[in-house]
């Protein structure tokens, strides 16, 4: 079986389909938060459990107090709208070869030092011109480009839950996927609320310290160590993928725990991707992570027993997924390209053996 995908990302012309919307829409009431003394509130959407008073915007730039009512900023109001291959989010599990339609919205609320889209995840909903996008909208713009799935991702889609939420249940109605691509600081109960729509996730677990958490994304470790538990929990498919930033979190003792962690936590199945750090923003002082130190990743996850592990924004190094039975290349891959697949049924072509993913 042949499936070719293009390399290059096909950019949506949404300018002319609906216009430039560099105006606030009508404010959409905000999930997950309580009421406090002297038209205060606390949003617990995620563990910065941000205290607001009135008028205040919380740490991801899109939550705001309004009389004492915490609303969203960014509902309707995507900056990014692009078809990828499904396999640049990454997923390599689910569907491979297939076109993703991916929107994001501004902000974030971690602040990575390392941000690859940094220039809209730490920005304010008045300081970018979006999109005004209905939910329906963007259910339009998959079926019309032939998307099997829509993936929320760019910046953080957690901060624009509720546009997300309503979006995955009308896809869930018109039989498209969605995938969530997310660092995984979330808290359980929106988790939770989530996995009943969503149907595939990348999780970002940037690093396995505290000390690495708090330096580089002022966020903190178990929190996203708690999401890929509860994840697995709810059975919601998920890959994980760990960027490699030299002197920072490429020790080999600290990727061999997180390997440990994911083999007694999660079991062996679930595929791990080793992404090459390039400098960025705020972290321009360190080199490109050495191929070396990549492939050691690499040999660690091997030995510790995963059964699936990539390597990222390497061209042709550990692209292909390889039947942990019999061993044969089961598909084949150059960059977003996708040539041979030996996946029939869930099932290894050549063994019988069944591959973890949706195929």
């Amino acid at each position: 079986m042949k499936k070719i995908i293009p390399i290059l990302l096909v950019s949506l012309l949404i300018t002319l389909l609906l216009g430039i919307n560099k105006q606030p829409e009508l404010l959409h009431k905000a999930m997950f938060y309580e009421k406090l003394k002297n038209n205060c509130v606390r949003c617990n959407l995620c563990p910065n459990n941000c205290v607001l008073k009135e008028n205040e915007i919380g740490t991801c730039n899109v939550r705001q107090n309004i009389e004492g009512e915490l609303y969203t900023l960014v509902y309707n109001r995507p900056v990014s709208i692009n078809i990828d291959p499904i396999e640049k989010k990454p997923l390599y599990h689910f569907y491979p070869g297939t076109l993703i339609l991916s929107i994001a919205t501004v902000g974030c609320n971690l602040r990575c030092i390392f941000c690859q889209n940094w220039t809209i995840s730490q920005t304010k909903p008045d300081e970018a011109s979006a999109y005004n996008t209905t939910p329906e909208q963007v259910i339009e713009m998959a079926k019309e480009n032939n998307c099997k799935s829509i993936a929320f991702t760019y910046t953080e889609p957690t901060i624009f839950y509720e546009y997300m939420y309503d979006i995955a249940k009308l896809a869930k109605e018109n039989d498209i996927k969605t995938v969530w691509v997310t660092c995984g600081y979330i808290n359980e109960e929106p988790l939770r609320k989530l996995a009943k729509v969503i149907d595939a996730a990348n999780i970002d677990l940037k690093g396995f310290s505290e000390e690495f958490y708090s330096t580089y994304t002022t966020g903190s470790l178990q929190p996203v160590l708690n999401t890929l538990k509860i994840a697995k929990e709810e059975g919601m498919f998920f890959e994980i993928t760990n960027l490699v930033i030299p002197d920072a979190n490429d020790d080999p003792i600290e990727i061999r725990a997180m390997c440990k962690w994911i083999k007694e936590n999660l079991g062996t199945e679930y595929p791990l991707h080793f992404s090459r750090f390039f400098p960025n923003y705020k972290l321009m002082n360190k080199p490109p992570t050495p191929v070396k130190t990549l492939e050691m990743a690499y040999d660690i996850a091997k030995e510790e027993g995963m059964k699936y592990v990539y390597i990222g924004n390497v061209a042709a190094k550990a692209e292909d997924t390889f039947c942990p039975k019999c061993g044969k290349k089961i598909i084949d891959r150059s960059g977003y390209m996708i040539g041979e697949i030996h996946i029939k049924d869930g099932k290894c072509e050549y063994c019988g053996e069944e591959i973890f993913g949706e195929f």
